[in-house]
């Protein structure tokens, strides 16, 4: 596993480097898969008043998909343990939700995410155009199980996700409902004896 340690404003040590590379590793053999990448950056806050002045800020890039983690503490040792405790528990979440679950889905790398917006004024609509289809968007439909859909809603921080059951070959949205949980919609089924 390679491990890039770099101090910003900061001389990282021999020993600081090898107490990265003792945690640091031990929490990435979690989820020991190729290639997977970690950038290690070492820093202190200068403030006076800041009670936890050492920051680490982790970040492991496994299969298209990126896990970050910034931590703080009380000296830089402590920073460390405390940051590679989470990228433990983020690469298990990581490998149950999405590795575990996943079949041959798209990553969340492959799915470009939308535009950013920078003046709210470009998202109303004036009252004339109100009721006119103003975009279009042709969509990759990828046979996936509902779990997996669930899983890609997730990843890709959206509302809905449209997706072709494994099961029945059919078109089925999910979708987050506003009271919580998510609901499924699939198309009704007509019987070929009637």
């Amino acid at each position: 596993m390679d491990i890039k340690v770099s101090g910003r404003k900061t001389t990282v040590t021999d020993a600081l480097r090898s107490h990265v590379e003792e945690k640091i590793g031990e929490a990435l053999k979690v989820f020991d898969i190729e290639p997977m990448t970690c950038d290690v950056v070492l820093r202190y806050e200068k403030n006076p008043s800041i009670a936890e002045p050492a920051i680490v800020e982790v970040t492991v890039r496994a299969r298209g998909s990126v896990i970050r983690v910034a931590e703080h503490g009380a000296d830089m040792y402590a920073a460390i343990d405390i940051a590679a405790d989470k990228v433990t528990r983020q690469l298990r979440k990581f490998k149950t939700k999405v590795v575990d679950n996943r079949q041959q889905g798209p990553s969340a790398a492959e799915v470009a995410p939308a535009p950013r917006v920078e003046d709210l004024a470009d998202l109303l609509i004036p009252e004339e155009e109100d009721n006119q289809l103003v975009r279009e968007k042709v969509i990759e439909i990828t046979p996936m199980t509902e779990e997996q859909a669930l899983v890609q809603t997730d990843l890709l921080g959206h509302d809905f996700y449209v997706f072709e059951n494994a099961t029945t070959g059919l078109i089925n949205v999910v979708y987050y409902r506003k009271n919580g949980g998510y609901g499924i919609i699939k198309p009704k089924i007509e019987s070929l004896d009637e």
